[in-house]
């Protein structure tokens, strides 16, 4: 690859810094989709002890790009994203992707396919910290920032996903256990 086509793949990422998703941290700063990307990345990382029959260093790039799509479309909430939404994305990063150098390209589609397709520990173990992260945040956030209808999802959200690992499956039980620690104490300080 020259350099010319490495610098536009970076300066079409650097997008990512200033597209805000819909939580907070928990100094009420909107955080960015490349925050959430790096952070899920560090999640994989740690997670390799765990995983041994996983090949992390996949799951890492899997992260890394996941969202790569929001470059063109912005972050639009799980909750309200539309299939319509999501074909739109799809369409627009798979079109940027057929405009990159021929390796990367191939390397790229072979990614967001097999995101997509969902059939490959790596790919299940990079959708489960995907939204395992967005409900971490969430716990970390002030719980003002929560819109009415999370109070439920950060209840209810990502178990099925998580299900084919026990080891994932604990850490959403106790990820459930924040959430409901962080309800009860917001409520008895008359913050709820």
């Amino acid at each position: 690859m020259n350099v010319n086509d490495y610098l536009k793949i970076i300066h079409t990422a650097e997008r990512l810094k200033d597209t805000l998703r819909h939580c907070t941290t928990s100094k009420r700063r909107t955080e960015s989709v490349a925050e959430h990307s790096w952070r899920i990345a560090l999640m994989a990382m740690l997670l390799k002890h765990e995983f041994t029959d996983v090949d992390i260093e996949k799951v890492i790039k899997m992260c890394l790009i996941h969202d790569m799509g929001e470059c063109f479309t912005g972050d639009i909430p799980t909750f309200i994203k539309s299939d319509n939404d999501r074909r739109i994305e799809d369409t627009l990063l798979y079109k940027w992707i057929e405009t990159l150098p021929e390796n990367i390209s191939k390397d790229f589609t072979a990614l967001f396919d097999e995101m997509n397709d969902q059939k490959t520990k790596e790919a299940k173990l990079f959708k489960s910290l995907d939204k395992l992260e967005a409900l971490i945040q969430h716990n970390e956030s002030p719980i003002d920032t929560w819109s009415e209808n999370e109070y439920e999802l950060n209840k209810t959200y990502a178990f099925e996903t998580v299900a084919f690992s026990e080891w994932l499956t604990e850490l959403r039980k106790e990820i459930l256990d924040e959430t409901l620690d962080k309800i009860e104490r917001e409520k008895n300080d008359g913050i709820m």
